[in-house]
């Protein structure tokens, strides 16, 4: 019994370590086990289907979920019960400047053609509602930059090699302000691709 008090206790700190703002590094350490099972017990969700891709940072998920829950419940519920397959390209309002969308519907880039990039003021929910594309994955510190960041546009430009995924309707991509992302490749097979990404705005 007193080994089981132990453990509840320690989990309570885990948790709570999630949600504490300025959390330490040390927090950070001991939440990354936590904000794993966090992730995958899908609490977050509330009925979404879809699958996250495994490039996730799940502590910085974590963080960022519980620091603004309510940005986050609107973004996924956007991503859940809109029609997104007859949905019209264009821009749409979720949540003021703290959530929005853009549809895209085109071709995807040949890879010369696709950069590295990332941002500093948004968090990317990246869906490929139609077709396939190619993304690229990289921590921005193992990227060389070759556009500086322009904080109008929230956003710098990159070389360097990541690991790649495909994009598929089954799943869902989440890149930080850490997360170098290289979106948009064309997939032999897949010329025009229907596209969602969700902006929800970081908490620093």
């Amino acid at each position: 019994m007193k080994h089981l008090t132990t453990y509840k206790n320690i989990m309570l700190l885990i948790l709570f370590s999630l949600t504490a703002a300025g959390a330490s590094a040390q927090q950070q350490d001991i939440t990354a086990k936590s904000a794993k099972t966090w992730v995958k017990s899908r609490v977050w969700a509330n009925g979404l289907k879809l699958k996250l891709n495994s490039s996730t940072n799940d502590v910085e998920f974590a963080k960022q979920y519980a620091a603004n829950k309510s940005a986050w419940d609107k973004a996924f519920e956007f991503l859940r019960e809109r029609n997104l397959e007859t949905i019209e390209p264009g821009k749409y309002t979720i949540d003021g400047d703290n959530v929005y969308a853009m549809i895209t519907e085109g071709p995807s880039k040949e890879p010369e053609q696709a950069a590295w990039e990332s941002h500093q003021n948004y968090i990317d929910v990246q869906y490929v509602i139609k077709g396939k594309e190619k993304i690229g994955v990289a921590p921005i510190e193992s990227l060389t930059v070759t556009k500086p960041y322009d904080a109008e546009k929230d956003f710098a430009n990159y070389s360097g090699e990541g690991k790649y995924y495909t994009a598929t309707p089954d799943e869902f991509f989440l890149f930080f302000p850490s997360d170098g992302h290289r979106p948009n490749m064309k997939v032999n097979g897949y010329d025009k691709v229907k596209k969602l990404v969700i902006k929800v705005r970081e908490i620093k």
